[in-house]
């Protein structure tokens, strides 16, 4: 078995050197758990998708790819048949998903991919992508804060209304959350808000969360008192990710997450040992994967 802090080491001398920036999951991350945070953002220990968790990027893949295609083309049959395709691109640029199934003739992974099917049956049951053209897809996003903090994401999508007014999407492939997953999403959804705010000079006028899974849609409308308070919600954050770095105290968090944590054993909250702090390195705290965006 690999070492974790081994791979980690491997991790961060071979990446490039970026100016550090904050990211919706890495930013979730240290609200949640600043030991959570360490663990992905400086020492990038590794974790272990779920078959769900890389469904979930696939059936953003097909989303991205189905609005590349002429209007009238959207249709539940076409999305179905870009599954495959998405696959292979997904796993071609994350080999480490490949693994999940014994091969490219393993019964359970067309079985897998059919799971898809209902998910996207789900999107098209709330909204008819036949209606319209979206400004982006797939969106990488900066901005800087005039304190200085570099803010950096993914959007799903945005579409802008012929009168000008701007839509923020994010697919989500997992069930409508309880209140705390909603916080969570709502979070992320204003991080994007925000960024595109200060980037286009207007307030989104929606940020629309789409669960494919139970069809429901989450629709919220933030104002600008409201994402100034935000604002410096994040730059809080970064202050408190800069102190953490630099004296590597980095303190868990316990809660009913920790069943979800692929690092328990690292965690002394669990009587584990973290593996050596290597120093504050200026991670790009931005680096997100595309399991970070899939529920």
């Amino acid at each position: 078995m690999s070492d974790p802090a081994a791979t980690s080491a491997v991790a961060t001398s071979s990446r490039p050197v970026r100016r550090p920036a904050l990211s919706p999951s890495r930013a979730g991350d240290f609200k949640q758990c600043p030991l959570l945070y360490r663990f992905r953002a400086v020492d990038r220990l590794p974790e272990v998708p779920t078959k769900a968790q890389v469904r979930g990027t696939v059936v953003h893949a097909v989303l991205e790819d189905l609005f590349a295609l002429p209007a009238a083309a959207r249709t539940p049959e076409k999305a179905k048949s870009l599954l495959a395709p998405a696959w292979d691109r997904v796993r071609t640029e994350r080999p480490e998903f490949a693994s999940l199934f014994s091969g490219s003739d393993d019964p359970a992974l067309d079985e897998w991919l059919r799971s898809a099917d209902g998910l996207l049956d789900g999107y098209f049951e709330l909204e008819d992508p036949t209606r319209f053209d979206p400004d982006a897809r797939e969106l990488l996003v900066e901005s800087e804060l005039p304190s200085g903090v570099l803010l950096r994401g993914y959007i799903d999508r945005v579409d802008v209304a012929p009168t000008g007014e701007i839509r923020v999407v994010d697919y989500k492939t997992g069930a409508a959350p309880r209140l705390i997953g909603e916080a969570k999403a709502m979070f992320q959804m204003k991080f994007y808000a925000l960024m595109l705010w200060k980037l286009r000079g207007e307030v989104p006028r929606q940020l629309r969360l789409m669960y494919l899974a139970d069809r429901q849609a989450l629709a919220y409308t933030p104002d600008e008192a409201e994402l100034g308070r935000f604002e410096r919600t994040l730059e809080a954050i970064w202050v408190a990710i800069l102190k953490a770095g630099k004296t590597g105290d980095f303190r868990p968090n316990p809660s009913r997450l920790c069943d979800y944590c692929d690092h328990k054993a690292f965690c002394p909250a669990f009587d584990g040992t973290p593996p050596p702090y290597p120093g504050w390195p200026e991670p790009d705290g931005s680096v997100e994967t595309p399991l970070d965006r899939v529920d």
